[in-house]
């Protein structure tokens, strides 16, 4: 039987971090297993925010590609390609442009929470304002069954949804609805707390050398309670704990909040140990990392042999369109 279909992509606007890491890349890794995934580069939704800023999307992608590769994606078992080079994303979008109404896509709830947010940028163009359809297209161009997603992105999805609806009502069943796919969320936090994210300059990146994951551990915010190295500290609502349970040992980790329950360990002390755990636990991840940096033109090829794998079913989907749509 012919396993179901997802897609599922991220922009190329930085570098990758522990947040993509663990809410991103260890997913779709697990995925491969059940399921024929195409795992997409969506440079076209990096410029509904950043078109004033191109200049690094190359490099941007180029690095993302080589940690998804380094994270265990697998272009044997997965479509690995870049959204901009497979046209049919675009033909897709255009044509539901002409049947989805504006409502929909005004009252998307990251819609007016990223105009608020972004406000240092000039988000008053139809490129924004339509991202959820260009979503929906790429979605759709592959039949695409499920989306793992975050909460968040519920929403889009069921965008998806209604609009492959309207299309089957008018042009004859063709698309799937599909259904969203949870993902995990990614419980680490930043360095200060806040979300992981290179805008709040609080990330630790995948590329980052272990030196400089010291320096950055160093100056993680642990237990407000905990003033002094005698008070007893809260593992539940530090940071630091919660980033041991992912990366240390199990034995570790209970020691760890046994010591801090009870004063026995100190936040600096505590913050050094689980520096290195978390250096030991993404070693094999930067040693294949390092290779692939020194080969790039493998990297690049793997897209191209991505990007005729894709274009191959996007074409079929339109071709459908088109028939049903009366345009040959």
């Amino acid at each position: 039987m012919e396993r179901k279909r997802i897609l599922s992509g991220m922009r190329p606007t930085g570098k990758l971090h522990l947040g993509h890491y663990c809410g991103a890349l260890q997913n779709w890794v697990r995925l491969q297993k059940d399921y024929q995934c195409f795992y997409m580069i969506a440079d076209w939704h990096a410029l509904t925010t950043d078109y004033e800023r191109i200049g690094p999307i190359r490099e941007y992608t180029l690095d993302m590609v080589i940690d998804m590769l380094a994270a265990g994606i697998d272009p044997e078992k997965s479509v690995v390609f870049i959204q901009s080079q497979v046209k049919q994303h675009a033909e897709l979008a255009l044509l539901l442009g002409m049947l989805t109404p504006l409502p929909w896509l005004e009252r998307v709830p990251t819609y007016k929470e990223q105009m608020q947010q972004l406000t240092g940028r000039d988000l008053s163009t139809f490129g924004f304002l339509g991202y959820p359809l260009l979503q929906a297209a790429d979605i759709m161009i592959y039949k695409a069954h499920a989306v793992p997603v975050g909460i968040d992105q519920q929403p889009h999805i069921e965008l998806t949804r209604e609009i492959a609806r309207r299309f089957n009502f008018f042009y004859g069943e063709i698309f799937p609805e599909p259904e969203c796919l949870l993902a995990e969320e990614s419980k680490i936090l930043g360095l200060d707390n806040r979300k992981m994210s290179k805008s709040y300059d609080n990330a630790i990146y995948l590329s980052d050398t272990p030196d400089i994951i010291r320096k950055k551990v160093s100056t993680m915010i642990t237990d407000p309670a905990r003033v002094k190295r005698s008070d007893p500290g809260h593992p539940e609502v530090c940071n630091v704990f919660t980033f041991h349970k992912i990366f240390s040992p199990a034995e570790v980790t209970a020691e760890v909040q046994h010591k801090c329950v009870h004063a026995e360990i100190g936040c600096v002390e505590d913050k050094k140990k689980m520096a290195e755990y978390l250096i030991t636990a993404l070693a094999p991840h930067q040693a294949r990392r390092a290779e692939l940096t020194k080969d790039p033109a493998q990297v690049w090829d793997i897209l191209e042999q991505g990007r005729k794998k894709a274009t191959i079913v996007a074409e079929q989907t339109m071709d459908e369109v088109r028939k049903a749509m009366h345009l040959r």
